[in-house]
């Protein structure tokens, strides 16, 4: 795409979007958050539709499919999923009123079906109240705490963490390499409270006794030998429950908990699908034009624990 085009493009969506706000603002009369919900809903298209250089007038109803495929795909509540194609629907019925479009691409797309149950988020404060929980006077209680911070900061799989390999983890270039579904394997962003908790963890572990075979395990039971699954579990489901916590929860919790504070925050859907190693049909053939930096960004700009931690560093 020619300079000029690409930037006639740009200028000219930034000016629809400027249009829609004015109209939801005066026409439609709705209120500051209202208001503001939309155009946060609107931003989550914009922005999947960002590395395939489309603009809102270019948009297919195999766009919009794949963008609700993606929300389902990280574990969006299907409420949340039905509020963001309602004011996606809201957007597109402007185009055609001001004739910008002739065909309504969003005119067939379905909502979720609300029923769906899906896994309980946590908050960042219910976060912080668990790992606050974790006893560091005890053996394991740095590898704990680590173990969280981790789960939470990359949105592994329990598997993945309890697989994760010293051999896996390079913290100068601030990434962690995971062996997911189907041995396929991926670069996940690594926050840099994670790695000063696992850095601290590492103390311990070093003391500790280690089993032959087992010497590339980052996270150890007891025993030397990698924690289980279960162990993570109990783990969980024990702290939860000091820190007063009466959520059904699991290791899945945070890494859910993780997409959905995510896309809240501001990231970018492919890159957040992309982070937790999704695959699915409508989404797989994208994951291409996501670059190292670009993911490393957005975990770091918009995750919450993030945004915490550069303030406690200021402070």
């Amino acid at each position: 795409m020619k300079v000029n085009e690409k930037t006639h493009k740009k200028d000219t969506q930034e000016l629809i979007i400027k249009e829609y706000k004015q109209y939801l603002k005066l026409e439609k009369s709705l209120s500051k958050n209202t208001l503001d919900a939309y155009m946060t809903d609107l931003s989550k298209l914009l922005n999947f539709l960002e590395p395939e250089q489309s603009n809102v007038l270019e948009v297919t109803p195999e766009h919009l499919e794949r963008f609700l495929a993606g929300l389902h795909d990280i574990g969006i509540h299907p409420r949340s999923q039905a509020r963001i194609l309602s004011g996606i629907k809201s957007f597109f019925h402007f185009l055609i009123m001001a004739d910008y479009l002739e065909a309504d691409p969003s005119e067939l797309l379905e909502g979720p079906k609300i029923g769906l149950k899906l896994p309980e988020v946590l908050t960042l404060e219910e976060i912080d109240a668990i790992i606050a929980t974790v006893d560091l006077s005890k053996n394991e209680g740095q590898r704990n705490r680590a173990i969280l911070e981790t789960l939470y900061s990359c949105g592994l799989r329990v598997s993945e963490l309890t697989n994760l390999k010293l051999s896996d983890l390079y913290f100068d270039e601030g990434f962690i390499k995971v062996e997911g579904k189907g041995s396929k394997q991926r670069l996940v962003p690594i926050s840099p409270r994670a790695i000063k908790e696992i850095q601290l963890y590492f103390i311990d572990r070093n003391r500790g006794k280690i089993k032959k075979d087992y010497e590339d395990f980052v996270f150890l039971a007891r025993w030397g030998k990698n924690i289980s699954r279960i162990m993570v579990f109990h783990l969980i489901k024990e702290l939860a429950q000091m820190a007063g916590i009466t959520k059904n929860i699991s290791p899945h919790t945070f890494r859910h908990s993780f997409a959905t504070h995510l896309l809240e925050g501001g990231a970018n859907l492919r890159a957040i699908q992309c982070m937790l190693g999704h695959e699915s049909i409508g989404t797989t053939e994208i994951y291409t034009h996501i670059d190292r930096n670009m993911l490393r960004s957005e975990i770091i700009e918009h995750h919450p624990r993030n945004i915490k931690y550069r303030q406690e560093k200021r402070g």
